[in-house]
């Protein structure tokens, strides 16, 4: 592990290791030089190789041929940002414990261990690389979409971007409130960096179309509103995981009538979505060149709102979030023929005059029914007057 180099009189030694330090001598003719080698050894915490929210962890040992220094040690991040790290130490100073930050996927690149001593007087960086296998879009995420209309769900993996050079593997799921977790996709990627998936549900309503290697997506082409819930990307490295979710709010609208609007009837219009919605969040109906009176807004918290209508037009649902649209649908009511109209009217009119003719006919029938009552009752009050020779009869 050492040469010495004739011409420019250097000893190099390669591989140091802490064993290494001590008082090295050059003797030369009458001339002597001697030189103290101080030796840090730094070891990183999982090799290097990390998932998000776990925590760096450094080691370092120091080793010297004079008394062992108390060394003042700062960390540096992959965007020179200034980390102190919580330090334990031994009594001699030989071993140093730094226990630093829960790391994310934007924490990878090289950071630097910074030594400092007065005396001696100690300036040493060291150089580490940290690799944090994730996720690139956020933990968490919404997405929205209607129903009848195709929405794709997309996980970007950084491993690529990091030069991941192990291998891995992972799974996509889908979860709903209170239900079984069904899986959807299951891959792995090889630590050549190629990506293989495999489709594990055949019932669920979703495609698996040809993405690139750092992306994991699935397609809805034709949304349902029962396939709300939270989609969860999972990657799996030595046993230990990380995970992602997008949570998919489905909208829908609909009326209590089908068909076109007669003239003088109303229709009712619902909007609503599949899942609670935030405080900064609401529905709101309004009605295409309508006015400020043609829009209803939902209450907080609702998940529904509903407007009647009493004429044809055009009208939009917005989910709204933080006055930013979210998603809209609309609903056309369309207007009756004429003809139908006059139907409808003529109907209701012909009903209105046969509920009349009949509440007539039941009152005759009921006068008639009262005055027979009240004749028989009379015909039986002679009849037994006559039997008690209450009454006289004539004779002839």
């Amino acid at each position: 592990r050492s040469a010495i180099n004739r011409q420019s009189n250097q000893l190099t030694v390669s591989y140091l290791k802490l064993s290494d330090a001590g008082i090295y001598t050059c003797e030369y003719g009458s001339h002597t030089v001697s030189i103290s080698l101080h030796v840090f050894q730094l070891t990183i915490s999982l090799d290097g190789h990390f998932l998000p929210n776990e925590v760096l962890e450094l080691t370092l040992l120091q080793n010297a041929p004079h008394p062992l220094p108390h060394l003042n040690i700062t960390v540096f991040t992959s965007n020179n940002t200034a980390v102190r790290p919580e330090v334990l130490q031994d009594v001699t100073h030989e071993k140093y414990r730094l226990k630093l930050k829960k790391l994310e996927a934007m924490d990878n690149g090289i950071w630097m261990c910074h030594i400092h001593s007065d005396s001696p007087l100690i300036n040493q960086n060291i150089p580490f690389d940290v690799k944090v296998l994730g996720f690139q879009n956020p933990d968490f995420g919404k997405k929205y979409a209607a129903v009848d209309g195709p929405v794709v769900l997309t996980w970007h993996l950084n491993f690529q971007k990091i030069k991941w050079k192990r291998g891995f593997t992972g799974q996509l799921n889908w979860k709903q409130e209170n239900a079984t977790t069904r899986e959807l996709l299951d891959f792995n990627v090889t630590a050549q960096g190629e990506k293989h998936e495999t489709k594990k549900s055949s019932h669920f309503f979703s495609e698996v179309p040809e993405s690139k290697a750092d992306r994991i997506e699935v397609k809805l082409p034709k949304v349902h509103f029962s396939q709300t819930g939270r989609y969860q990307c999972q990657l799996v490295y030595n046993r230990r995981y990380a995970q992602s979710e997008i949570q998919l709010v489905v909208m829908k609208v609909s009326a209590n009538l089908v068909g076109p609007l007669a003239r003088g009837t109303q229709m009712t219009l619902t909007c609503q979505v599949s899942s609670p919605l935030p405080p900064n969040a609401h529905l709101l109906w309004e009605r295409v060149n309508g006015t400020d009176k043609d829009s209803k807004k939902s209450e907080e918290h609702e998940v529904k709102v509903e407007v009647n209508v009493s004429a044809p037009g055009l009208w939009n649902c917005h989910l709204v979030e933080d006055n930013d649209r979210k998603i809209s649908s609309n609903y056309l009511v369309e207007a009756a023929p004429v003809w139908t109209s006059y139907v409808v009217i003529g109907a209701s009119i012909g009903g209105s005059l046969l509920m009349f003719g009949l509440a007539c006919l039941c009152i005759i029938n009921g006068v008639n029914r009262q005055r027979r009552r009240q004749r028989a009752k009379r015909m039986a009050q002679a009849r037994q007057y006559l039997l008690e020779n209450k009454t006289c009869q004539c004779q002839q």
